[in-house]
């Protein structure tokens, strides 16, 4: 079984665990409010289009105190969450395996969810053939997948700083105001929820566009309904992990 969100990673891994077992390969999609409607609509399309065997389930993190304080373990409440729901899952159906798409640039970022997954005996295949994130892109693109050149992905939660309470009201602010800066016309965006200021991050190569007034105007308007009274433009743009810049991570960052 692949923990399957419709991104880079875990596509490729569907797509090639498919291709290997046949029908003993089961792509699984978690769904829940920190999982944004456009990554179901890709995972949707992935699995009709390449005849991947799929489930969609229900998890409920959101029902966890601890994962709602949103303290630094955040993603190992999350992802403790997931692998217990799929274990049972995988109990259910007669698999042997869970596996998920961690690959060698996650292990240089703090990402506690690792740990659940290593006490559950999850899968991580990339890391066991040391396959990088460009590497799955160029193998995706050979595949045919469309994820290839998709935007690095994550939960909407990752839009919440550590401390600020996980609530179902934030993350669809969050997900509203990507989904229209992406109508915008922008690629790759994130919406940093910091209260009553929205921090917006666009990649450096769109901030020139991001900053003509017009162009300005119309991203507060399309963010401040949402509620938000304040929306500023990072402009260090955007940057995996930046709300782990505030953490000092130790050596060993995986964990």
């Amino acid at each position: 079984m692949v923990a399957f969100s419709g991104g880079v990673d875990s596509s490729y891994l569907a797509w090639a665990a498919r291709r290997a077992l046949g029908d003993d390969a089961l792509a699984v999609t978690a769904v829940s409010p920190s999982y944004p409607a456009s990554h179901r609509k890709m995972a949707e399309e992935i699995v009709d289009r390449f005849d991947i065997p799929h489930r969609f389930i229900e998890t409920h993190e959101m029902e966890s105190e601890a994962y709602r304080a949103n303290a630094t373990d955040r993603c190992y409440h999350c992802k403790s969450e997931l692998f217990e729901t799929m274990d049972r899952l995988l109990a259910e159906l007669g698999f042997d395996h869970v596996s998920y798409g961690v690959n060698t640039d996650d292990t240089g970022d703090f990402r506690p969810g690792h740990r659940a997954a290593d006490e559950h005996s999850v899968l991580s295949p990339f890391l066991d053939v040391e396959l990088s994130k460009q590497e799955i892109r160029d193998l995706s693109r050979a595949a045919g997948l469309p994820t290839a050149d998709l935007p690095a992905s994550a939960c909407l939660s990752s839009r919440l700083p550590y401390g600020t309470e996980v609530t179902v009201e934030r993350l669809g602010q969050v997900e509203q105001g990507e989904e229209a800066l992406r109508g915008l016309g922008f690629e790759q965006v994130r919406l940093r929820h910091h209260g009553e200021l929205a921090r917006v991050e666009i990649d450096p190569t769109e901030l020139a566009r991001a900053l003509d007034p017009e162009i300005a105007a119309r991203i507060v308007a399309a963010i401040k309904p949402l509620g938000f009274r304040y929306v500023s433009l990072d402009l260090e743009g955007y940057r995996t992990g930046s709300l782990n810049e505030v953490l000092q991570i130790a050596r060993d960052p995986i964990r």
